[in-house]
């Protein structure tokens, strides 16, 4: 079967819900066994539930990725057990504002998650992947590569995470390592349901129908198209790629402008 992951052991940070648990579930219909990372244990045990009750094989973790000490209790916890073959570094926040508006908490916040909880997760993994080889896979955003109006610190964690993503690929090619990334655009999560919810509770569906015209294709993204590159980039069918982001964001980073 093309794109198989039978015996393999996945982990993923965030997938309590949105693009995490798609991908979770995802990983698990290809055959993986899948380590649910989220900070929210009833989220990650539900996401758990859902790939049980479709034959999967999966076992829920409560982690709090910017905490180093909690990543590694949790990645050692797990490697009693077997190797991790797969990590996908999805735990992410985000923040909107510009520099003038963006308080120091709010920077510091989102570093300790999106920069720190993503070294931490790569750093805890590294040793178990360097005997065997390994796939490592982090989210990034289109908010990374481009300009986009009050993102200021959600662009600088994503522009980082781009970063590391070649840092990392670069440094352990010869430990039959792989490290990519995925950009997407605004893609329909529960982030966007509270946003509008929030911020546009009597005009949600007109506002909702604004965000998705952002993307040049005329829709916002689902999580499951997220989740199918995930799949493809994890396989041994990408093992020829290494050092790439992906952009997945409906036409949003070439057709804009």
């Amino acid at each position: 079967m093309k794109f198989s992951l039978a015996s393999k052991t996945a982990v993923v940070t965030g997938g309590g819900s949105g693009i995490g648990k798609a991908i979770a579930r995802a990983l698990a219909e290809q055959g993986a066994l899948v380590h649910v990372l989220d900070i929210n244990p009833d989220h990650s045990t539900r996401t758990v539930d859902e790939i049980k009750e479709a034959g999967g094989n999966a076992v829920a973790h409560t982690c709090n990725v910017s905490l180093q000490d909690n990543v590694r209790k949790v990645m050692a916890s797990l490697m009693q057990h077997s190797n991790i073959d797969i990590l996908i570094n999805n735990a992410g926040i985000g923040h909107i504002g510009n520099v003038e508006s963006t308080e120091e908490a709010d920077m510091d916040h989102l570093y300790e998650v999106n920069i720190k909880g993503v070294y931490n997760c790569i750093q805890a993994a590294i040793p178990s992947m360097k005997e065997n080889g390994g796939v490592i896979l982090n989210m990034a955003s289109v908010a990374g590569t481009v300009g986009i109006s009050d993102r200021f610190a959600y662009a600088m964690t994503k522009g980082a995470v781009l970063t590391m993503t070649y840092s990392v690929a670069k440094d352990y090619l010869d430990h039959g390592i792989r490290c990519n990334s995925i950009s997407p655009g605004r893609v329909h999560t529960p982030f966007v349901d509270s946003y509008l919810e929030k911020n546009y509770p009597d005009n949600k569906d007109e506002m909702f129908e604004k965000l998705a015209k952002t993307q040049p294709i005329g829709r916002m993204g689902r999580p499951e198209e997220i989740a199918d590159l995930a799949v493809y980039l994890c396989s041994d069918e990408a093992s020829f790629i290494t050092g790439t982001d992906f952009p997945i964001d409906g036409g949003f980073i070439k057709l804009n402008g």
